[in-house]
């Protein structure tokens, strides 16, 4: 059987969960001891040098990094297939994949950083927790914009770019950020929510959230470490949290990707 290391609250990880349930196929869903601890030992490490979650395990193949675990399960297993088969319609996909895996995600990510980790207090947190409602809704206009009178960002069918966009606008909903009632937008993560393919991973992230209170202290005492990379950082700098990185980089409870410092 395909085993997935995963958290159920990342969103890359419940991409591919989505997409593997859409087409049937049977996994096991694993946290790895080490997540989040930087450790380079143990079979997470094995399996990726970046230490992220997903990985997909198929046999032999170890695959990490989420669009390139998707491209992976769509060639292996192409029916029913997620990416449409004209070419401007594929590119379509996976540029609404791209902006929802870079901007969106950074900016729910650095959300989270307030909402559950109290990275942040006072005039700092209400700064942030603005930047972050300010940008979400530029990010659902846009992809308001893309799906359009469709049903599904794909058209008439459900693929590639809902799987994508479904775990962010669900996170900002979780936030209280979602998309205003009764709005295209909206309507679309209510059809999304009678999918079996979602409510099956979706119940697997409220679950985990309910328990993200409890198990906030762990991130902000230095046993796992939140990963400030790329597009998350520059969310953080640009939105007036630098002296939240600067707090994490003295505290040690923040860490950058692989490789590490000498």
């Amino acid at each position: 059987m395909i085993l997935l290391y995963e958290h159920p609250l990342s969103s890359y990880a419940q991409k591919i969960k989505i997409a593997l349930r859409e087409k049937g196929i049977p996994f096991r869903a694993e946290m790895p001891e080490t997540f989040g601890t930087g450790r380079t030992d143990g079979p997470l490490a094995d399996a990726s040098p970046r230490g992220e979650v997903p990985v997909l395990i198929d046999g032999e193949a170890k695959i990490f990094e989420s669009t390139i675990i998707l491209e992976y399960i769509e060639e292996r297993w192409p029916n029913p297939p997620l990416l449409p088969s004209d070419p401007a319609a594929r590119a379509f996909a996976r540029m609404t994949e791209d902006v929802c895996d870079t901007q969106y995600e950074a900016v729910n990510w650095g959300y989270g950083e307030v909402h559950w980790f109290q990275r942040a207090t006072g005039a700092l947190a209400d700064t942030l927790r603005a930047q972050a409602a300010a940008q979400t809704k530029v990010l659902q206009d846009w992809l308001t914009g893309r799906l359009g009178t469709a049903d599904w960002f794909g058209g008439p069918d459900f693929g590639w770019a809902d799987a994508a966009v479904a775990p962010m606008v669900n996170r900002s909903v979780h936030f209280g950020l979602g998309p205003a009632r009764d709005t295209p937008l909206a309507r679309w993560h209510g059809r999304l929510k009678e999918r079996p393919s979602v409510v099956a991973t979706f119940v697997e992230f409220d679950a985990a959230a309910e328990r993200m209170a409890a198990a906030s202290n762990m991130y902000t005492t230095g046993g796992r470490r939140r990963e400030y990379r790329d597009h998350r950082l520059e969310w953080m700098i640009k939105s007036g949290g630098l002296d939240v990185v600067l707090a994490g980089l003295k505290d040690q409870n923040i860490r950058f990707p692989w490789p590490p410092v000498a």
